[in-house]
């Protein structure tokens, strides 16, 4: 692979499979990206988790849940041409889905769907965050595209890219705003997928998702966080990849 990478607690190695991916995971079907890919698909699996240094504890997302792992996302933009590599991985699930335009919500998931976009040569768009509080504390952040890509958008079969799907804030917001433009999305792309609620969320709005690791972990809603529940203190937010 050529660069080395930072080992992987054990309890964080996942056997990819591709029954294991390629089939229902929380209601959803995801795409056959992890066929084939042998020892070094399995290579890449490892050193994308150990880049992302995953820990547990008590968190919140940017989703508003809760939840007991932690991944450093921007660690996996130190290095673009190691993040290449991943990129490319990604674009090559991608391109069996008609791809014609790709968009990634800001800030991180956009930097990686540019180098997805520019792997499969076709147009790039970016989603916006913006604030909208709602009083359940869950998905406080929408995405929009600016106004100057908006017509470019119309009509094009779109893929939303972002490094890691958690409660999948940032690919909801971005998928409903490609809708809102016109646009077609047909798949969902992450480095990374952690659970059921990304597969499930693409199965309900009918789209394929495309991963290359995929890792469990618990969330829950802020009331019903057992965490807090038992006076577990939150180690702070951020975001979910999400």
């Amino acid at each position: 692979m050529g660069d080395s990478f930072p080992q992987v607690p054990q309890r964080f190695l996942v056997v990819l499979a591709p029954s294991a991916l390629d089939g229902a995971v929380g209601g959803a079907a995801l795409g056959s990206g992890v066929e084939g890919l042998g020892l070094e698909g399995a290579l890449l699996h490892e050193e994308l988790v150990g880049l992302l240094g995953p820990r547990k504890g008590h968190f919140r997302y940017e989703s508003g849940h809760h939840g007991d792992l932690w991944l450093e996302i921007p660690r996996l933009y130190l290095r673009p041409d190691r993040l290449r590599r991943f990129a490319a991985a990604l674009a090559r699930q991608l391109a069996a889905h008609g791809v014609e335009a790709v968009c990634g919500p800001l800030i991180e998931g956009a930097l990686l769907a540019q180098m997805v976009a520019e792997e499969l040569d076709v147009e790039f768009y970016f989603a916006e965050q913006f604030a909208r509080p709602r009083s359940d504390g869950l998905y406080p952040v929408g995405y929009r595209i600016p106004d100057a890509l908006r017509p470019s958008a119309r009509g094009k079969c779109a893929a939303i890219v972002d490094d890691v799907i958690n409660a999948g804030s940032a690919v909801r917001g971005a998928l409903a705003d490609l809708q809102a433009c016109g646009a077609k999305p047909v798949v969902l792309g992450a480095l990374l997928v952690l659970g059921p609620p990304g597969p499930a969320f693409a199965a309900g709005v009918g789209v394929k998702l495309e991963t290359l690791a995929h890792l469990p972990r618990a969330l829950w809603e802020p009331l019903a966080c057992p965490l807090c529940a038992s006076g577990v203190l939150l180690e702070g937010g951020a975001k979910d990849g999400a």
